[in-house]
C-alpha cells in the first residue's frame, strides 16, 4: 500500500513551527487489528496497489517532498498507555539531502490534526556508522511542537537519543512500551530497552498513533499492533 503522508510537517534549521499543512483529511489508515489490512480509500490520491517490501506485505509511507516530515495517522486509533509496535524499514529516499538518515518511527497521542505529539524514531545510517557520535544518535526521542531533537540535544545531550544496531532498509521491529510521563524503546526483539525517556514532554492524555518519515525517508511499515491499557 502506496500512500503520501496525510499531514506534512515543515521544519526550519531542525524546529517546528507554529502549524502544520494538511495535505488531504487525516483518516487515512483503517485500523484492523492486530495489524493494518486496508486504507479506508483506496480511489484517494497518493493511494496506489499494495507493495511487497523484502518479501512482506508493507504501508509505503511516501514523502511529500525530501525537505519535510511525513505523519500517517490511524484512522480510528486511540492510545494513552500500554504498548505500540510495528515492523518498520527506513532507508535515505533518492534525490535526499546528504544528512539524511532514514528517519523513521512511531507518533503516539497525536492529537486531533497532529498539533501535538509525541514521538520516538530511528536513524538507520546511524547505526553502522564509522563515526562513534552519529551511532550514538541512532534512535531519538522529541515531542510537537515545542521539543524538537535539537532543543532536546542542546539542553539535555545524550538523554533523549542512544545507540543501537540498526541495518538501513533492513525490516527492523519497534516496540514502545509507554506509562505516564514515561517511555521504553525496544528493538529487534531485545529484552532490555536502548532508550528510556522518564519526562515525556506532554501531560498524558489519549490520542491516535501515527507512522511517522522525517525528511527525505523512504519508509515501510507492516505488523502495525496497539495493546492499550
Amino acid at each position: 500500500m502506496d500512500i503520501r503522508p496525510n499531514y506534512v510537517i515543515r521544519r526550519t534549521h531542525g524546529c517546528y513551527p507554529s502549524g502544520i499543512r494538511p495535505v488531504y483529511p487525516a483518516d487515512v489508515l483503517q485500523a484492523d487489528y492486530p495489524a493494518i489490512r486496508s486504507l479506508l480509500d483506496g480511489r484517494r490520491p497518493g493511494i496506489r496497489s499494495s507493495v511487497t517490501y523484502r518479501n512482506r506485505l508493507a504501508i509505503h509511507l511516501v514523502p511529500a517532498d525530501n525537505a519535510s516530515d511525513g505523519l500517517a495517522i490511524v484512522g480510528g486509533s486511540s492510545f494513552e498507555n500500554g504498548t505500540v509496535e510495528a515492523d518498520l524499514a527506513g532507508a535515505p529516499a533518492q534525490g535526499a539531502m546528504e544528512a539524511a538518515r532514514g528517519f523513521i518511527g512511531l507518533a503516539f497521542r497525536v492529537q486531533p490534526g497532529g498539533t501535538r505529539m509525541e514521538l520516538i524514531y530511528l536513524r538507520p545510517t546511524n547505526g553502522r556508522a564509522e563515526d562513534q557520535l552519529r551511532r550514538n544518535h541512532s534512535t531519538q526521542y522529541e515531542s510537537f511542537p515545542d521539543w524538537p531533537w535539537n532543543r532536546l540535544r542542546q539542553e539535555s545531550p545524550g538523554v533523549y537519543e542512544s545507540y543501537t544496531d540498526l541495518e538501513t532498509g533492513a525490516w527492523t521491529h519497534m516496540r514502545v512500551v509507554v506509562e505516564g510521563a514515561r517511555a521504553k524503546l525496544y528493538v529487534n526483539g531485545a529484552e532490555q530497552p536502548c532508550l528510556i525517556v522518564n519526562d515525556l514532554k506532554l501531560a498524558p492524555a489519549a490520542g491516535a498513533v501515527a507512522l511517522w518519515i522525517g525528511p527525505g525517508t523512504d519508509g515501510y511499515f507492516s505488523n502495525l499492533r496497539l495493546s492499550p491499557r
